[in-house]
């Protein structure tokens, strides 16, 4: 059952299931909620209360904010853990992967452990090289550049169709239908365009100020990077010694957990303690 927050700026949707410790959710850019749907019944069925959130100017959130930098997302999934009463394990993919760093930084009492899935944490550099002799590189930088600045749904549904390699997942299509119907509202495409255009500055400048342990999962054919193994491994190395891990999901593009909902959640349950409460 969708849940509205209120906050200064709009209003965030989400939905809980399970009892328990409390893990929040959050999609990535150009995506909604409902990505998390196999993870979150997984995580709910080991002993967790699961929150999963719409990003604001995504799904059944408003839009409409002044601003959308993964530090106000940061603050959004705060304003979440405070209201469902935490502290909280967070879990964001691609560009929510920066901000529940983010938020971890902010306020260390509020968050236990983070889990970033895919993420954007760094300043990303084109690799030049790689654009000219790595096809599955190559095809995602310029679908993914054209759709944030064209605003072109057509162009993000042929990034999403290429980020997911191979067999699609059981309700990719219905899933896709429902981007695809929500994109095409006013305004949708301009937040993810904002969105693309906000540079991972903020999150990759606290991840030496990180105190919580924090998993890093990759899918081993994700086209954003040239080798996600390495990208991971990078993000970790930049928080202090012996706090984050890197999984690799093979066969996984930049969405491991919809692809691979059961190997994620066990990933995650495992990092956690195999579902070991408190």
């Amino acid at each position: 059952m969708t849940e509205f927050l209120e906050l200064d700026g709009g209003r965030l949707a989400y939905d809980v299931t399970g009892e328990g410790p409390l893990i929040v959710l959050a999609h990535g850019m150009g995506d909604n909620r409902g990505a998390y749907r196999e993870v979150a019944a997984r995580l709910a069925g080991a002993g967790y209360r699961v929150a999963t959130v719409d990003q604001r100017g995504h799904g059944e959130s408003s839009t409409g904010w002044p601003s959308y930098t993964r530090t106000d997302s940061a603050a959004d999934l705060l304003a979440v853990v405070r209201y469902l009463g935490g502290p909280a394990v967070l879990v964001g993919h691609s560009f929510a992967g920066g901000s529940v760093a983010i938020a971890a930084a902010r306020e260390p009492g509020s968050v236990t452990a983070i889990v970033q899935i895919s993420p954007f944490t760094r300043a990303q550099r084109v690799d030049f090289g790689a654009l000219l002799s790595n096809p599955r590189y190559r095809k995602g930088m310029l679908l993914l550049m054209g759709a944030g600045m064209f605003r072109s749904v057509g162009l993000w549904k042929r990034y999403l169709d290429h980020a997911y390699p191979g067999a699609k997942p059981a309700g990719f299509a219905e899933h896709l239908a429902a981007l695809d119907a929500d994109l095409r509202r006013s305004g949708r495409m301009a937040v993810v365009g904002k969105m693309g255009m906000s540079a991972p500055t903020d999150a990759g400048a606290v991840l030496g100020d990180l105190r919580c342990p924090a998993l890093v999962v990759e899918g081993s054919l994700d086209p954003d990077w040239v080798d996600a193994r390495a990208e991971g491994e990078g993000v970790v190395a930049a928080m202090p010694p012996g706090l984050g891990r890197v999984e690799v999901v093979e066969g996984a593009g930049h969405y491991p957990h919809v692809q691979f909902p059961a190997e994620v959640a066990a990933a995650v349950l495992a990092f956690l303690g195999a579902g070991a409460r408190g």
